[in-house]
């Protein structure tokens, strides 16, 4: 591939690297799928150079563990703190609700869900208030490794195009 076709598909790979990098930060976009994706782009449009079906497969683990990590991390901090599924339920529904409210909802969201609902299951405020650090406290932690996970992916696939 080479003239107009290649710019476009260098394009379309810079447009989901940044798109993914923001959505590494936001819980609504799928931030290292769209990393890997612009990696694939990468690939086909290249004929496989550098960017090979190797290297593509370590994106994709990376990808998967960055996943498994943002969801371990929720468990683990309302399991942490001594709260219930229910706190992580509510904290769910309250990021996606607080997604229509901004970068305060994003905070807010899971920290109301998680209270709201532990404590509609266990009538306790003080079980319901720990649960609800602990589901905020799991998914900042969750957030960071997807970021630091989606620019590491970023960082491989610049210095693997940069090598060659």
């Amino acid at each position: 591939m080479s003239g107009a076709p290649l710019a476009f598909a260098y394009l379309l790979v810079a447009l989901l690297l940044v798109v993914g990098l923001i959505g590494s930060i936001l819980p609504a976009l799928p931030g290292t799928v769209l990393i890997l994706a612009g990696a694939a782009v990468h690939a086909f449009a290249t004929g496989f150079d550098p960017i090979g079906p190797g290297r593509l497969v370590i994106l994709a683990l990376m990808t998967v563990v960055a996943y498994a990590l943002d969801h371990v991390a929720g468990v683990l901090g309302v399991r942490r703190l001594g709260g219930s599924g229910w706190a992580m339920g509510g904290a769910v529904v309250g990021a996606l609700v607080g997604l229509f409210f901004g970068l305060a909802g994003l905070v807010l969201g899971p920290l109301v869900g998680a209270a709201v609902a532990e404590y509609a299951y266990t009538r306790q405020a003080r079980t319901s208030a720990r649960a609800a650090l602990g589901t905020v406290v799991g998914l900042l932690v969750g957030a960071v490794a997807k970021i630091g996970l989606g620019l590491a992916m970023i960082g491989l696939f610049l210095f693997w195009v940069w090598r060659g």
